[in-house]
């Protein structure tokens, strides 16, 4: 968890013409990492670095709260293969207004910034009350359907609870990161037109199940991620977990698919692309 450290003040909007929209490229596209963590990360240039000699050509941040949204706007302001997602994370809700609304309606006109996330509900741990988590979740999804932009969630023992929410608004893009839902989720998030994120704990021996809900997934409706530093994928597991990572969440996801590497590639990158609005 990052420290909170308060909540910056709203700056004047970005220049488009000194900050240019991100490139992802053809290779695997991380969809979901915590790079600007710098307590995980304290040289975040040489994690990136590797994992484009890993093939990952596309790095997509998630900011949690206010604190760590500037850090993850700088770090893409450095590459152009860095894209951010900003929003309150449900465990930073605690001490969410609606008065601090207007620092993410700035951050968001950002050229860099492409979604908003990652929001959502967290049942499993109690550091925000389920009251604060639903009116944060609730205030962002406006704002995201005010600007136009896709949605990334958060959803820990609490999907049937996220999705009866999102089944009575409009239509949205939404993406539903590290997926764990069981298969009667899973088609209520299809019927959404939702995605879904496949990370490390597909790899896990004893993920089973998941592996399962995932095979029914249409390969058109999935991205891959790792949500670095955690959840490291299997041979990696109980290590910090990093984007270079991305190509054994593929060859698992192969293997579930019966298609080779290339194929998981090709079609998740053309995914991620598709959905984030980089294609």
């Amino acid at each position: 968890m990052l420290t909170r450290v308060g909540t910056p003040a709203p700056p004047p909007e970005p220049s488009r013409e000194a900050v240019r929209p991100a490139v992802w490229g053809d290779g695997f596209i991380e969809t979901h990492c915590h790079l600007h963590d710098l307590k995980h990360f304290p040289d975040p240039d040489s994690v990136l670095d590797t994992a484009r000699a890993a093939g990952i050509s596309g790095f997509n941040l998630i900011g949690v709260e206010p604190a760590d949204w500037d850090v993850a706007i700088s770090l893409a302001e450095r590459h152009s293969d860095v894209t951010v997602c900003l929003g309150w994370h449900p465990n930073y809700t605690l001490e969410y207004q609606p008065i601090e609304l207007p620092v993410l309606i700035s951050r968001l006109k950002h050229p860099r910034v492409i979604a908003v996330g990652e929001i959502g509900l967290d049942f499993h741990w109690d550091y925000s009350p389920v009251f604060q988590q639903m009116l944060a979740l609730r205030d962002q999804l406006r704002v995201a359907e005010d600007a136009g932009l896709p949605v990334v969630f958060h959803a820990r023992e609490a999907y049937s609870d996220l999705l009866d929410v999102l089944e009575k608004r409009p239509p949205m893009k939404y993406l539903f990161h590290c997926f764990t839902g069981n298969k009667t989720e899973l088609r209520r998030v299809l019927r959404l037109g939702g995605m879904i994120g496949v990370d490390g704990p597909v790899t896990y021996k004893s993920a089973d199940e998941l592996r399962s809900v995932i095979a029914l997934c249409p390969p058109d409706r999935i991205v891959l991620e790792t949500d670095s530093p955690y959840m490291s994928p299997v041979p990696h597991r109980g290590k910090p977990n990093q984007p270079a990572y991305i190509p054994h969440i593929a060859e698992m996801l192969a293997t579930i698919q019966e298609v080779d590497v290339d194929e998981v590639r090709r079609q998740t990158t053309e995914n991620a692309k598709r959905f984030f609005g980089l294609d």
